[in-house]
C-alpha cells in the first residue's frame, strides 16, 4: 500500500471518541478545580497543552510502520530505564512518593511512559519467541524484562503502577499462548507470596500504603481527613448526582471542595456529581468502545507483534478504568491510578495518546480480505 492507502485506513471513529474523551476530561478538570484556585488554576491550560503534544505524538507514531518499534523498543526501554533511575536519585516527592522528574521545562512521570515501553518490549520478545512460549526459560526472560522496570517503580514507592505492569505481563503472556498448567503454577506462587507477606505485615509496603489497605478493610466513617474521608466524600458525590446530575459547575460536593483530589484520582466522582448516572454510563461506554476497538485491531493484526501491541494497550486501558472506578465506588483500596483520558496528568495523557497512535498504526497496516482473513500488504500484492 502507498502512503495514501495507508492513511485511508486511519480509524477516524476511534480517534474521534478518544479526542472527545480528552476534551471532556479538560472540561471536568476545569469544573473540578473551580475558579481562581490559588495553586491549581493553571491545570486546565496545562492539560490542554499536553493534549496538543499528545496529538502530535499520536500522528507521528501512526506515520511510521510499527515494525520499526521492534528495533527501537530496546532503545525506548533503555531511555525509560534511565529516566526511572534519575527519578529515584533526584525525583521530586509528592504525596509521599518520589515519582516526578523535573526537567526544567516540564515535570514528567516516567512510570507512565514505562507502561508503553513494557508493552513494546514484551510484544517484541513474545512475538519472536511465540513457538517457545511454554518454556520456563522464555517465561523467566520475559519476567526479567518486566522486573527491570518494575523494581525502580516499586521503590519510588508506586505499588499501583507496579501491579499494572505485572498484570500486563501476565495477560500478554497468556495471550501469547501460555498453557493452563503454567498459569496454575504461577497463581499458586503468587498466592503463597501473598500469604507469607501477610504473615510478615507486608514489609515491602510503605506505611501510607498499609494505611490505605487498613482504611479499605476497616473504614473510619467519622474521619475528617485522610484516605477514608476522600472515599466517603466520593461516595456522597456519586450518590448526590442522582440520575442526571447537578449540572456542569453546579455540583455542591465539587464546588464547595468537600471532595479532595477531585481533578485526578476522584475525577469519576466529579463526573457522577455533575452529570449523574447517565453521564457516567456514557463516559464508561466510550471507554469500553475504545478498549474493544483495540482488541478488534489486535484480532485483525497482520502479525503477532502488532496483535500484542494492540492487546497490551487495550489491557492497560481496561485495568486502569476498572481500578479507578472501583476506587471511587469503594470496591478497591485507593491506588492513585488515573481514569484514562479524563484525569489530570500530562505524562498520563501523552502516554495514552502514544498508545492510541500505536494501535492506529497497526490498524492502518492491516489489510482485511473480503473473506475476513487478515493479511499483510505484501501478501495482498
Amino acid at each position: 500500500m502507498n502512503t495514501r492507502q495507508v492513511w485511508q485506513r486511519f480509524d477516524f471513529l476511534l480517534f474521534a471518541v478518544v479526542l472527545i474523551l480528552c476534551i471532556f476530561g479538560i472540561a471536568l478538570i476545569s469544573t473540578a478545580i473551580g475558579e481562581n484556585h490559588p495553586t491549581l488554576g493553571e491545570h486546565p491550560q496545562r492539560q490542554t497543552t499536553f493534549l496538543i503534544i499528545g496529538l502530535v505524538v499520536l500522528f507521528l507514531v501512526s506515520a511510521f510502520d510499527y515494525h520499526i518499534w521492534m528495533t527501537l523498543s530496546k532503545v525506548f526501554y533503555a531511555f525509560v530505564f534511565v529516566l526511572l533511575v534519575l527519578t529515584f536519585l533526584m525525583g521530586a516527592a509528592q504525596f509521599g512518593a518520589a515519582r516526578w522528574l523535573e526537567t526544567g521545562l516540564v515535570t514528567i512521570q516516567p512510570a507512565e511512559l514505562a507502561r508503553i515501553a513494557l508493552i513494546l518490549s514484551l510484544a517484541s520478545f513474545f512475538s519472536q519467541n511465540i513457538d517457545k512460549i511454554n518454556n520456563w526459560m522464555t517465561i523467566g526472560k520475559s519476567l526479567v524484562i518486566t522486573l527491570g522496570i518494575v523494581i525502580w517503580i516499586l521503590i519510588q514507592p508506586n505499588l499501583s503502577t507496579s501491579i499494572v505492569l505485572f498484570v500486563m505481563w501476565a495477560a500478554m503472556l497468556w495471550i501469547s499462548g501460555l498453557k493452563p498448567k503454567y498459569i496454575y503454577i504461577m497463581v499458586a506462587v503468587v498466592a503463597v507470596a501473598l500469604i507469607v507477606s501477610f504473615a510478615f505485615d507486608f514489609p515491602y509496603l510503605a506505611d501510607y500504603q498499609k494505611q490505605r489497605i487498613t482504611n479499605f478493610l476497616s473504614p473510619d466513617e467519622t474521619a475528617r481527613h485522610g484516605e477514608t474521608y476522600n472515599v466517603e466524600q466520593a461516595l456522597i458525590s456519586i450518590g448526590a448526582g442522582g440520575l442526571f446530575g447537578k449540572g456542569y459547575g453546579q455540583g455542591s460536593q465539587v464546588q464547595l471542595r468537600f471532595l479532595k483530589i477531585r481533578h485526578n484520582d476522584f475525577i469519576f466522582s466529579v463526573l457522577a456529581n455533575e452529570f449523574g448516572f447517565v453521564g457516567t454510563v456514557i463516559v464508561i461506554a466510550a471507554l469500553i468502545f475504545v478498549i474493544f476497538r483495540c482488541f478488534k485491531v489486535a484480532q485483525n493484526a497482520p502479525d503477532a507483534y502488532g496483535a500484542l501491541i494492540a492487546y497490551g494497550f487495550g489491557i492497560l486501558m481496561a485495568f486502569q478504568t476498572i481500578v479507578n472506578v472501583g476506587v471511587n465506588l469503594r470496591l478497591l483500596p485507593v491506588t492513585g491510578l488515573t481514569l484514562p483520558f479524563i484525569s489530570y496528568g500530562g505524562s498520563s495523557l501523552v502516554s495514552m495518546l502514544l498508545g492510541i497512535g500505536l494501535v492506529e498504526n497497526v490498524h492502518m497496516r492491516s489489510v482485511v480480505t473480503p473473506k475476513g482473513v487478515t493479511e499483510t500488504p505484501e501478501a495482498i500484492v
